[in-house]
């Protein structure tokens, strides 16, 4: 087969599966597995270059739904006639029916049961532990100018509550929300983290929280608890969010979780 991904998320899928070899090309920003930066590129997510993906004669397009403005890519894969895939995970739930959905439309329906079934039992072992943990409560910065923050259906607090926290704007049914710094403040988190999307921890500073208005008032900036993460393991909706919650878990509550480490669940032992 010669695929085709247009999203890191999606890249990240094939790769669980085993399927890169089969990756003709992918969009600008897919970056893991380490080989895949050498694979022919596409353009950027929201601007792909769709004559490139029609001259690859691709079997199968993987497309998503995970960011505004994505549509488009799919309006323009249905003009074409290309044949594609659309995923659109809000869950965490959403992300192991992806695995399931993509592994049967590439034959690989026995692995995707496999990783699927791992997956689910990982978030039940940290499921158990944050059951006994009192919840901080977390401010996820996804965008600081307007501020951008994940809402109540969105992983990231379902992942919240899996480390033994809680999104301080989980009670906004939404998956994406822009709200105002006085807001934030309102809320008082007990820890701030900060995952700039497309923006490397590098390229991140404390001092962008610290120096705004009445940032004092808040319980984090107190108590210091301001942290750069890697944006790569809690803004795309794959299975790598699960080292991104062994690297949280330990970092809220270190007496009930393991220490963080970098080893991957799903492809371990």
């Amino acid at each position: 087969m010669r695929i085709v991904s247009l999203c890191p998320s999606n890249t990240e899928l094939l790769a669980y599966l085993g399927r890169l070899d089969d990756v003709a090309a992918v969009d600008d920003s897919s970056d893991w597995p380490p080989e895949v930066k050498r694979l022919p590129k596409v353009g950027p997510d929201l601007r792909i270059d769709m004559d490139q993906v029609e001259a690859l004669k691709p079997d199968l397009v993987v497309a998503s739904l995970s960011v505004p403005g994505m549509e488009r890519n799919v309006e323009e894969l249905n003009r074409r006639g290309l044949p594609h895939l659309v995923l659109a995970p809000n869950s965490l739930d959403d992300i192991a029916n992806d695995l399931l959905q993509l592994g049967e439309a590439l034959g690989e329906t026995k692995k995707a049961a496999e990783l699927v079934r791992r997956y689910r039992e990982f978030l039940a072992q940290y499921r158990e532990r944050a059951a006994s943990a009192e919840p901080s409560r977390l401010y996820w910065e996804w965008w600081p100018r307007p501020i951008f923050t994940p809402g109540g259906t969105n992983w990231l607090s379902e992942l919240s509550e899996l480390a033994g926290g809680r999104n301080i704007f989980s009670d906004v049914p939404h998956a994406n929300v822009q709200t105002e710094w006085d807001d934030v403040l309102a809320r008082n988190p007990s820890h701030i983290l900060l995952v700039w999307v497309g923006v490397q921890t590098k390229n991140m500073n404390r001092k962008a929280v610290t120096t705004r208005p009445n940032a004092e008032q808040i319980e984090a900036v107190r108590t210091g608890n301001i942290y750069v993460l890697e944006e790569a393991l809690y803004c795309r909706p794959s299975p790598r969010l699960l080292v991104g919650l062994k690297k949280l878990a330990p970092l809220l509550h270190p007496a009930l979780f393991p220490p963080a480490d970098d080893s991957d669940p799903l492809l371990c032992g």
